[in-house]
């Protein structure tokens, strides 16, 4: 064969190629940065002024020390998806001293769009109660044809923004439910309230995908800090992030529950203990946020795996834990108070601490063991700070 008749095929063939080749149809934000040391002042730490986004988050919130003395011109970086497209323009100048700013990213091939709000807020926590009275319903990712609608738990901020300080594990759950309501899930807002209204937590079956991956249960849980989807299916005690900056030492929790325990104590091969009662959980941790090589450290669902253990963890400076919830279908105080060493006041004022809360309808629930139908309410939270 005449070996330009060869070339001109093999040209053919690679252009078919390239015109088949299916356009990328993500239109995700991977990360968010300020860049310049004009900008350092502004923040407690250099490396709050970088944010990873993980698949499931549409809120991206900087902490900074006054929102009074923030530039009404910052501009912020993003690593978007390849392909993808954000507007406003990437790296232009924003003021978010009004509020949040809305950024939508649109995927190569033009069919998908996505929302996330920009925000910049004032870093103390200093929440002293936790009434939980602010929600909103999340409907999931249309891309994943999610028709499920979840609440998604906030603060109100110093200047009313909505602060994202609360995170559940309804995300995993939603990987096995299609077209569920938010009383569905095992985290959901509940209009009973010791005082308005509340939060439930509840432990369900993950169906026969959990059964079938040796993790057939979900227990209802909620806790300060975030939830990482993309470890759900891979390591799923990675994905629970424990813990948000705050300025003052906690010494005492104070809150109102009520409790039942399912029927059937199961572990992991759905194996039945009749000898067992499933018990809920609620501990506080009160650990350093950076490692002795300045790194950021966070504790995720495999460093509270032994709360016996945790003060042996170098970074971890105080615990709290409530020894006991009996099952009571009456509204019931309970307090827990921290214990463990002091914190030095210098690092502690500058943020250099987090507080993880955690509320859980199944002690064992991290380990996939429990009773399906455990059932848990919280409300009326309050925190005590070292004055």
């Amino acid at each position: 064969m005449n070996k330009y008749i060869i070339i001109g095929v093999c040209c053919c063939c690679m252009a078919s190629c390239i015109k088949d080749e299916a356009l990328n149809k993500e239109c995700d934000i991977e990360s968010a940065w300020i860049e310049g040391k004009e900008y350092e002042d502004y923040f407690y730490k250099t490396t709050e002024m970088r944010k990873e986004v993980n698949s499931a988050e549409t809120n991206i919130v900087f902490s900074v020390r006054s929102l009074l003395s923030l530039p009404t011109q910052i501009p912020l970086n993003f690593k978007i998806t390849d392909g993808a497209t954000i507007e406003p323009a990437n790296g232009s100048m924003q003021d978010f001293t009004k509020g949040p700013v809305s950024y939508t990213v649109t995927s190569q091939d033009g069919e998908w769009k996505r929302t996330y709000n920009v925000a910049f807020q004032e870093v103390p926590l200093h929440a002293e109660k936790f009434s939980f009275e602010h929600f909103e319903i999340d409907t999931g990712d249309a891309m994943l044809g999610s028709t499920n609608e979840m609440h998604v738990f906030y603060e109100l901020a110093a200047n009313n923004e909505h602060n994202y300080c609360w995170a559940t594990g309804n995300p995993g759950s939603a990987l096995t439910k299609s077209g569920s309501k938010p009383e569905e899930f095992p985290v959901y807002s509940a209009p009973d309230g010791k005082a308005g209204r509340g939060v439930c937590l509840n432990t369900q079956s993950a169906g026969m995908m959990g059964e079938w991956m040796k993790k057939p249960i979900a227990a209802g849980s909620l806790f300060l800090g975030e939830f990482v989807i993309d470890y759900v299916l891979t390591d799923a005690l990675k994905a629970t992030r424990f813990g948000v900056p705050i300025s003052k030492e906690p010494v005492r929790i104070t809150g109102w529950y009520k409790y039942k325990p399912g029927e059937k104590f199961t572990d992991k091969d759905m194996k039945v203990y009749p000898d067992r009662k499933d018990e809920a959980s609620i501990y506080a941790v009160f650990y350093r946020n950076t490692d002795d090589k300045g790194e950021a450290y966070v504790l995720d669902g495999h460093a509270v795996e032994d709360l016996d253990k945790m003060l042996d963890n170098p970074q971890v400076y105080k615990v709290a834990r409530v020894a006991s919830l009996p099952a009571t279908d009456t509204w019931t105080q309970w307090e827990m108070f921290f214990e463990g060493k002091d914190a030095p006041d210098d690092i502690v004022t500058v943020q250099g601490f987090n507080l993880a809360l955690v509320f859980s309808s199944s002690m064992r629930g991290a380990q996939f063991e429990g009773a399906i139908g455990s059932t848990l309410y919280v409300d009326e939270v309050e925190v005590s700070y070292e004055k």
